[in-house]
């Protein structure tokens, strides 16, 4: 029972940087953002930091990224759905974007977020190496 809820509570505090992280970053890059996005971001967070928990450390980080980056497009599409055009919010809209999807996810964002997912995989490592006393991270190019 104390080791679960050592786990939930880790769990909680990378969900919480990640809410936070991602807050920051939208705030830099558009300049404002939404309480919403805190929720998604850490939600983000823990999925991808969790992808060389799941998997092998010895994955290598680019194909890492490219895990993440599925994973945060699968989730942008589904939190706009329910939140853009379920609930009608409003938080983004890439409907002016080349090769979007119901406004909700387009082509260029794709892309930027495989630099996002690499770097939140590696703050992730850290964190939990630094806070949590977990294995130090190590990252390959190439498979191993």
């Amino acid at each position: 029972m104390k080791q679960a809820l050592k786990e939930l509570l880790k769990h909680f505090a990378l969900y919480l940087a990640g809410g936070c992280i991602y807050i920051v970053m939208e705030l830099g890059f558009r300049g404002h953002s939404h309480w919403s996005m805190f929720l998604v971001g850490g939600l983000c967070f823990l999925l991808i930091g969790g992808i060389n928990n799941w998997i092998s450390w010895k994955m290598p980080i680019w194909l890492q990224g490219v895990i993440g980056d599925a994973v945060i497009v699968a989730i942008e599409l589904l939190s706009g759905y329910i939140l853009n055009i379920r609930m009608g919010l409003g938080v983004w809209d890439y409907s002016n974007l080349p090769m979007n999807f119901l406004g909700q996810i387009c082509l260029p964002f794709a892309i930027l977020w495989f630099p996002v997912a690499v770097f939140g995989i590696i703050i992730d490592d850290y964190l939990r190496y630094w806070f949590f006393k977990e294995e130090k991270p190590q990252y390959y190019l190439w498979f191993q």
